[in-house]
């Protein structure tokens, strides 16, 4: 399996924030917005990655990963030039995904809890037995903003809705999403919607029409931010830096993930450390070096 982080888009939600500057480069707390989607892949042990982004922007992105080797990582780029919705960006990524299954994530999407791994773990497992799509629900108090499952009283999928006047349930769909080989076949059957986009519940709504689509509902003990709009930026920072300072141990921290995977050494490590040793993220690794 392979991983997508879609990283495009204008981010006007957050202009001024944004006129210079692509959304997913602003720091959430003490990193990079895009380091928490991309660690969420980490965590499901996929090493192989592509950021999809805006022409402007993509230097920026190598500067900032490279080929992903020092994660001991394969990390590539493609462009979506202009914002044709996140379908059309995930299709992006064919060539990249030659036939394989994929893990699709937003790159403003930030996911946390105790069992992650598992529940992530437990998707990719379906997906590549049987087949289909797996995606992630997580109880919110304002759905009109999001697309929305619907269930019965079974727990089974009735319907998807992008975001709804009347929500048919309090449960969104979030930013992750995990397809097998046939995803892009499906996007290619899609038509634009009213806003002239290929919409991703357009994409999820294939699968749902062939019983195929399966949702991992988020419960208690999980938090998700869609950071787009300037309440959930700041409530994702404050979030991120209350776990840090309270536990000691850091957030979507990709070096410790790279690290803990044992996909780099422990002389790895300590480098990386030494490159940043004047910060508190340097001493951090220096410290988690030291004592695993």
């Amino acid at each position: 399996m392979k991983g997508v982080i879609l990283a495009g888009g204008r981010g006007t939600r957050l202009y001024p924030l944004t006129y210079i500057t692509n959304k997913h480069l602003l720091p959430i707390y003490n990193k990079p917005m895009i380091y928490y989607p991309f660690s969420v892949l980490m965590l499901a042990k996929i090493r192989e990655v592509i950021i999809v982004t805006n022409p402007e922007d993509l230097q920026n992105y190598k500067i900032l990963f490279g080929d992903g080797s020092f994660l001991g990582m394969r990390v590539y780029y493609a462009v979506q030039d202009s914002p044709r919705g996140l379908s059309d960006g995930l299709m992006q990524s064919r060539k990249f995904a030659d036939g394989d299954s994929v893990m699709l994530t937003l790159g403003d999407n930030i996911f946390f809890g105790h069992g992650l791994p598992e529940i992530l773990k437990k998707g990719v497992e379906t997906v590549k037995k049987e087949g289909g799509a797996c995606v992630f629900a997580y109880y919110v108090n304002d759905p009109e903003r999001f697309g929305v499952v619907e269930f019965d009283e079974f727990g089974s999928v009735l319907s998807l809705e992008e975001k709804p006047k009347k929500p048919k349930s309090n449960y969104a769909v979030t930013g992750l999403y995990i397809y097998d080989e046939t995803v892009f076949e499906k996007i290619e059957r899609l038509k634009p919607s009213d806003r002239g986009e290929l919409e991703i519940t357009s994409l999820n709504e294939e699968y749902l029409k062939e019983k195929k689509l399966k949702v991992e509902i988020l419960g208690r003990g999980f938090a998700w931010f869609d950071a787009g709009t300037y309440d959930s930026f700041l409530e994702a920072g404050e979030f991120v830096a209350t776990i840090e300072k309270k536990t000691g141990l850091m957030v979507g921290c990709i070096e410790e993930i790279a690290y803990r995977n044992k996909w780099i050494t422990k002389d790895q490590l300590m480098k990386l450390a030494k490159n940043l040793e004047k910060t508190d993220y340097g001493q951090y690794l220096k410290k988690l070096a030291e004592t695993i």
